[in-house]
């Protein structure tokens, strides 16, 4: 099989990792005013440092910052869109795990007037890693389905947005100013991180959607428009992937069910290459829903867990890979971990050296399965 040049690679991974104690400290004391920013700053992009070439030496040809700029996966970058501000809960989940379920009730997020981008928002963040790697730089990105999603029509600000349609058109362009200037850096590759597909995959939070008065037969489309319309224009090199998420937290997650509700639209009119998916357990279905993969896409397997410090072998992940080999060939498949270690800080279910292991288990997996990891 030909070596793969181009992301995303034979082994992947979704992007965020376990922060380090220290990280975590200079982030407490810098939020308590106990050290500059800058201080902060020299921390963190020591650990960014150190953490890449871990990735490094690991074998990946693909390496991020570990997300190690932002104390949550989505807020870091939602927040800094002009007029998107912290709103009291409107959608409560369920969070499931190996030891029973909780329920949750997580901020949401509203659109309190226009929605801009202001300034450079991981700009900056790119650029000091591609100055620390030698692997492939890769930048993961929240969806901008997550805006709407999660309080539905009544999140957006009606006087601002009596058309849904202009509320999208605006956010699609942060978006594209964003990736623009992130491609105009030397940005070659990113992950869009949505899990909103996934969510409409579960009849129970398709019935929540219902309760928000919105359609959850039609938002897919929306949502595959608005996703299409936020990469537009990207230069033909730049590889864009999107992860598909159940939720992922201290070992739990929220939804269940396969991708078959959604596969066919996800994989055939959404403007990506990759699909990171997971695969971990049953509550993601089968592989059925891969024979909707066309020729030019990849599916990157998330057979192993981040979600439990208990090692796979290569053995069983292999069996799984040749399982899905029945709907998709194997040259359009990839090996990655399901999700990220750390969606933010705190919550983590195995140690750093548990983490790289599944990783190094990922390159070697891979390495036998493909030759060309």
């Amino acid at each position: 099989m030909s070596v793969r040049t181009k992301p995303p690679f034979r082994a992947d991974h979704v992007g965020s990792l376990i922060r380090p104690d220290n990280l975590i400290a200079a982030r407490e004391d810098a939020a308590n005013g106990k050290i500059a920013k800058d201080e902060l700053l020299t921390i963190q992009r020591a650990a960014i440092r150190d953490v890449v070439k871990t990735q490094e030496d690991i074998g990946l040809r693909v390496v991020t910052d570990g997300e190690y700029n932002r104390k949550s996966w989505q807020s870091d970058f939602l927040l800094k869109i002009k007029n998107v501000a912290v709103t009291p809960p409107k959608l409560t989940v369920k969070f499931h795990s190996a030891v029973g379920t909780r329920e949750h009730t997580p901020p949401s997020m509203a659109v309190v007037g226009k929605v801009s981008r202001q300034e450079p928002i991981f700009v900056d963040d790119f650029k000091f890693l591609k100055t620390v790697a030698k692997a492939t730089p890769k930048v993961t990105l929240p969806s901008p389905t997550i805006l709407h999603f999660r309080g539905g029509r009544e999140a957006i600000d009606a006087k601002a947005y009596p058309d849904m349609a202009e509320f999208y058109h605006d956010l699609s362009g942060v978006y594209r100013a964003e990736l623009g200037e992130l491609a105009a850096n030397g940005l070659r590759y990113v992950q869009i991180d949505e899990v909103n597909f996934a969510y409409l995959c579960d009849p129970a939070l398709r019935s929540d959607v219902k309760n928000l008065g919105e359609d959850p037969e039609s938002l897919p489309k929306t949502y595959a428009k608005l996703l299409n319309d936020s990469v537009a224009g990207l230069p033909a090199d730049m590889t864009v992937c999107m992860h598909l998420c159940r939720g992922n937290f201290a070992g739990s997650w929220v939804a269940e069910g396969g991708y078959e509700p959604v596969a066919e639209l996800l994989f055939n009119e959404i403007n990506v290459t990759g699909y990171f998916l997971e695969y971990d357990s049953a509550r993601a279905g089968g592989f059925e829903p891969l024979r909707f993969l066309p020729k030019g896409k990849t599916a990157v397997l998330g057979l192993l867990t981040t979600k439990s410090s208990n090692m796979e072998t290569k053995d069983a992940i292999k069996r799984r890979v040749e399982e899905a080999t029945k709907f998709a060939p194997l040259d359009r498949l990839a090996l990655s971990p399901q999700c990220g270690f750390s969606s933010g800080i705190g919550g983590e279910t195995m140690t750093v050296e548990r983490e790289m292991e599944k990783l190094a288990l990922v390159v070697e997996t891979a390495k036998e399965i493909w030759g060309d990891a």
